[in-house]
This record gives C-alpha cells, sequence and structure tokens, in this order.
C-alpha cells in the first residue's frame, strides 16, 4: 500500500484527509493523519468571544468526530521529519514511513518574541483573540473595563487572517457603543502596513471607514518592543504608543519541527511552489494552509479553495503526471464591521479586492467591499458551513478560481 501521512489534523489537514477518503482507492493508500490536539477549533470564532458573541462550547469539537475508520488518527507532536529517509519521528517516540507527506501543521503566535510583550502583564493589560485561551481572557476583562485608550497592534505579517484585526477594532466600536461607553474609549490601529490592508482600493475604503468609526490607524508602525509597566509600545523608528489595554496579534510562526526538519524559512513555514503547493526542495511533499510560505492568505477559505484544485491534481501526479499549476491564491473573506453588519473582499495572487457582487455577477447576495446586514449573517452561517461540510470533504458550490466576473474596476 502508499504510504500518506499528513501532519496536522486542523482545518487544512482534516478537509484534505476526508476529500482523499471520498476519492482514493482505500485499499491501496494507507492515509494517517498526526496531531497533539484531541479538539478541533473553529478559529474564526475566536473572534466573537470577547465580545460575549460566541462561547467556548461553540468553537469546539472533538477531532475524532471528522476522522473515522479507514482514516488514522494518531494523537502526538512531531518531533522531526526525515526527508531523505521519508521519516516522520513522533514525540511519543513513534516513527512513521511515507511515500507522500502532506505538512498542514498551520501557524500559532509567538508573544515572546516581542520584547516586553510575554511578561508579567500578558493577560492583565495586554492581551490577544489568537487562541481560544487568550480569547476568553480578553472577554473578562472587557466585562468590566470602564474605557481608556485601546490599541491594536500587529506585530510583522504574514499573520493569520489578515483581516481578524480590523474585525476585532471594529467590533470593539461597537460593543462600546451598546454599552454606552464609546465616549470614553479612544482606539488606534498600529499596523507595520502603509495603510489600513495591504492592498490600496481595500486599504483606502477600509480606512474611510475606520475614520467615519473615529478609528486612528497609525501606519507604518513596526514595533521593536513593549514597555508593560509604563504601557506603551515603541516602533524601530522611536515612534511611542501609550494604551490602557493593549490587544496584540503577535508574530506569527510555523511549527518548531519545521525548523528541526531544516525544511523552512526564518519564520518556519515551508517554501512551496504556490501554484502547485509542492515543497521546493522535495518532490513527495506537499504543504497546506497557513504552513507554506505561499503569498496568500492565510485563511480557512483560501485552504479550502486550495484543496478543491490540490485533490485532482495530488491523484494526477501520483499516477506519474505533471502538475498542474492550477492554485491562484484565492481567498474570500468576510469583514466583520459592528452594528449587524459586514462586507466581503475577494481576491488572490494578482487581483486586489474590488467592489461588486459575489459570488452571482450583478445578482450577488454578497456584497464586495460594501457593508451589507447580508454579509453579517453570511459570516455567522459559515460556522454551520464549516462544521457540517467543509470538515467533512463535501463540495461547496463555490468557485475554487477568483473570477472577475461582478466585479467593478475602481
Amino acid at each position: 500500500m502508499k504510504k500518506l501521512v499528513i501532519l496536522g489534523a486542523g482545518t487544512a489537514g482534516t478537509i484534505v484527509a476526508n476529500r482523499f477518503k471520498r476519492v482514493m482507492d482505500l485499499d491501496e493508500w494507507q492515509i494517517t493523519l498526526v496531531d497533539p490536539d484531541p479538539i478541533h477549533y473553529y478559529q474564526p470564532g475566536f473572534l466573537f468571544i470577547p465580545f460575549g458573541m460566541y462561547t467556548k462550547k461553540d468553537v469546539i469539537k472533538p477531532k475524532r468526530d471528522y476522522i473515522s475508520a479507514p482514516l488514522t488518527l494518531i494523537q502526538s507532536a512531531v518531533e522531526e521529519v526525515d526527508p531523505v529517509q521519508r521519516i516522520v519521528h513522533l514525540a511519543n517516540k513513534q516513527t512513521l514511513s511515507y511515500d507522500y507527506l502532506i505538512i498542514a501543521t498551520g501557524t500559532d503566535i509567538h508573544p515572546e518574541e516581542t520584547p516586553g510583550m510575554a511578561e508579567h502583564e500578558w493577560g492583565k493589560s495586554i492581551h490577544s483573540f489568537y487562541t481560544l485561551q487568550t480569547s476568553v481572557a480578553l472577554n473578562q476583562m472587557l466585562h468590566g473595563w470602564e474605557g481608556g485608550r485601546l490599541v491594536v497592534n500587529v506585530v510583522e505579517n504574514p499573520i493569520k487572517c489578515p483581516v481578524a484585526p480590523l474585525e476585532f477594532i471594529m467590533l470593539a466600536d461597537w460593543h462600546f457603543h451598546k454599552h454606552g461607553k464609546r465616549d470614553r474609549v479612544e482606539i488606534i490601529y498600529a499596523t507595520p502596513l502603509p495603510g489600513a490592508f495591504t492592498k490600496p482600493v481595500a486599504s483606502r475604503l477600509l480606512g474611510e471607514l475606520l475614520e467615519r468609526k473615529n478609528i486612528h490607524v497609525e501606519a507604518d508602525f513596526m514595533i521593536e518592543r513593549v514597555e508593560p509597566d509604563a504601557k506603551k509600545i515603541v516602533s524601530y523608528d522611536e515612534r511611542e504608543i501609550e494604551y490602557d489595554l493593549l490587544v496584540t496579534v503577535p508574530l506569527n510562526k510555523g511549527a518548531e519541527f519545521i525548523a528541526r526538519s531544516g525544511l523552512g524559512n526564518e519564520l518556519n513555514y515551508v517554501p512551496v511552489d504556490q501554484h502547485t503547493l509542492r515543497a521546493r526542495a522535495y518532490d513527495n511533499i506537499f504543504v497546506l494552509g497557513d504552513a507554506s510560505d505561499a503569498p496568500a492568505s492565510k485563511a480557512g477559505a483560501t485552504a479550502h479553495f486550495a484543496i478543491d484544485l490540490f485533490t485532482e491534481n495530488f491523484l494526477r501526479y501520483v499516477e506519474g503526471h505533471e502538475l498542474k499549476p492550477y492554485f491562484d491564491g484565492h481567498a474570500n473573506c468576510f469583514i466583520e464591521t459592528g452594528f449587524g453588519k459586514g462586507l466581503m473582499i475577494d481576491f488572490n495572487y494578482d487581483q486586489e479586492p474590488l467592489p461588486g457582487r459575489y459570488p452571482l455577477p450583478g445578482i450577488g447576495p454578497l456584497t464586495l467591499l460594501e457593508e451589507s446586514e447580508f454579509n453579517h449573517w453570511g459570516k455567522l452561517m459559515f460556522r454551520w458551513m464549516y462544521w457540517h461540510l467543509l470538515l467533512k470533504g463535501m463540495e461547496v458550490p463555490l468557485p475554487s478560481e477568483m473570477s472577475m466576473s461582478g466585479k467593478r474596476m475602481v
């Protein structure tokens, strides 16, 4: 039997395993997933926990609900990969040989990488919403917070879900309005980007939206350190921003075993061909989801679109055919803007987000770069789709490659 090992049973790993379960001859393939955590987290839901919109039970389910025979799930961390011998060494002392390896171990926050961030004020005046634990702690903090200066800071890109900091800021604006505190809260977004977002059109429109909400954007802010006792962040060019509450998106990095195995770059992301997702150094290793250095958005929708195209491509490849450069970096994201509204962006490697309608040209029903209540409900409905369709490897009737139909050039 051919052996396929998938490292990581999060979004990308689970989707691709269940997709293969549907289309592969499992009398000929042995598929093994490896992950140390028995819990599957609906990570987009972490954003809502600080504001009481979701609770812990809304975002967790057992991994074994989604990974069943003939798939095998091994609960262990990965110690190291030997890509020459084609062996995975696990922390539980087990070894796995493979014919093909898929790395889908994602990315995680590392507050300890920024001086002063992960010290005695972490969890007190310094918070994050990128893990379940930190989201719950931030909910408790906001529940009794009476106001002051809220600073939301991104340490460095790339980050998981690039729009999440913007969503947090706008949900915070709504939250403080709802609780009669907005006049007592100053909100600052300190970002290393030159504007509110990475692409010019979206950056301008989102910047205007933040300005209307009285949210100040401190652009090109490359944080060098946090001074937790003085409650301020300092940039490399010595700009200082004082805060009463700092909500940070710490440095994101890939898994440590990638560094130990000599497979990654300085942030532990595996270099890949951005259109096939095959590792540049090894022709039998592929990287899905957030673990690669592909310049695509690190988001669940991106993984979903990539896997739609990857599955058929991989099956052709193992039969001896060349990989097709199918994946165009397609991503789309709902952006919560508060007050029961949201907007959506749709883009890829080459095309920036533009206004328009999605997925049906001229009809929608989702609006691109324009607020609507339908977009807000679309974001909330996505949780059901995630648990009941995507993780089970089922097809979702959305185009995997980006289309310009329905978009307006501006």
